[in-house]
């Protein structure tokens, strides 16, 4: 039968979140329904807050999650009751052009649970990218749960949900950042540093931090650059290329979503180098640059979206390099929160006070 439980709902544009009472149903065909136990806070879910993704209100904010599955509906064979999941907004169909052709991270059909989680007077919610984990449970469809070893926190696994995911993907998977590259990173907010983390593992000799915030470059250093560049005092493009011999990096990383940005990462690359476009822009901003150039420098300019990533093959190895040591995600932690604090976090995180706060059940 159904279920009661809290969650975080933001009622309307700029309306502060509040928490109430959620009605999650039970599981139908190919859904499941899992028991959060930790979320992170994302700039998507305050896009969401802020009207930016749509006017769908009420939302269930939350999206960045790991849990245990409590019950699965019929049909649902690839995950069981108990078993320890990761949550992704992706959840492949397997049947459209691309996940025939055998580019199911680029899947066109990707599904969400069919059926509403709604308020106690059955105003029905939406769900923040199909999740809504801003709650003690919710309700997936079953594809959107990626299983992996139940010894990893939950506050470090559900990061790997979405923020860090798309920086590593970025770098990896979009960018295809090899052995000895130099790669650039414009933005070092927690999707920034996690591609700092990507050309890291990839094995990328040269790692140029950007940003306009001291504190995020120091971060960033950790996180494994080799060198940093404040550009609110230093023309990025002219540091870039002068970090690399006059020729610029093999790689750049654009992680803010704006077109001045986008402009400088496209002319510091080097000539045949590629440009990775992971910030997101807003739907009024309009991109100019001489086709001449476009054409001239050659090279790829690519768009990352959720880091090009494959949630059942990416998830499990990431969680994997973590328990080897060789990718530090609680570096990304910043703090761990209550349900009711969301609102102050999404004001830390605006002010850059922190990586992440993950809130925990």
């Amino acid at each position: 039968m159904p279920q009661q439980v809290q969650g975080v709902v933001a009622p309307g544009k700029n309306e502060p979140v509040r928490v109430e009472t959620i009605v999650i149903p039970d599981p139908g065909p190919g859904e499941a329904v899992v028991k959060i136990q930790a979320c992170g806070v994302c700039h998507t879910d305050l896009h969401y807050k802020q009207g930016g993704i749509n006017d769908e209100f009420p939302f269930l904010l939350g999206h960045e999650a790991a849990g245990v599955v409590e019950s699965v509906g019929e049909g649902v064979t690839d995950v069981a009751p108990g078993d320890f999941v990761i949550l992704n907004w992706r959840a492949v169909c397997g049947q459209c052009r691309a996940c025939l052709r055998g580019r199911p991270w680029y899947c066109f059909d990707t599904h969400n649970a069919k059926q509403k989680m709604t308020l106690l007077d059955g105003t029905a919610l939406s769900p923040a990218l199909g999740i809504g984990a801003f709650a003690e449970k919710t309700l997936v469809a079953s594809g959107q749960c990626t299983k992996v070893d139940p010894e990893v926190s939950p506050a470090v696994a559900g990061l790997l949900g979405c923020g860090v995911m798309a920086g590593i993907g970025a770098a990896i998977n979009t960018g295809q950042v090899g052995r000895g590259d130099s790669v650039a990173v414009i933005g070092c907010g927690g999707v920034g540093d996690a591609a700092v983390a990507g050309a890291r593992l990839a094995g990328a000799a040269k790692i140029i931090a950007v940003d306009i915030d001291d504190r995020k470059l120091e971060t960033a250093q950790k996180m494994g650059a080799t060198h940093t560049v404040n550009s609110r005092s230093t023309d990025p493009v002219e540091a870039i290329r002068a970090l690399t011999d006059g020729n610029g990096a093999d790689v750049v990383i654009e992680a803010v979503g704006r077109p001045e940005t986008y402009e400088q990462a496209f002319y510091a690359r080097d000539l045949a180098g590629t440009v990775v476009l992971v910030g997101v822009p807003t739907p009024d901003m309009k991109l100019e640059l001489p086709l001449l150039d476009v054409f001239g420098r050659g090279g790829s300019l690519k768009s990352s979206w959720y880091g090009d990533c494959l949630p059942s093959r990416d998830f499990p190895m990431l969680v994997d390099l973590h328990q080897q040591g060789r990718l530090d995600l609680a570096a990304f932690v910043t703090e761990t929160i209550g349900l009711g604090d969301i609102e102050q976090a999404f004001a830390r995180m605006h002010d850059g006070d922190v990586l992440r706060s993950v809130v925990v059940f």
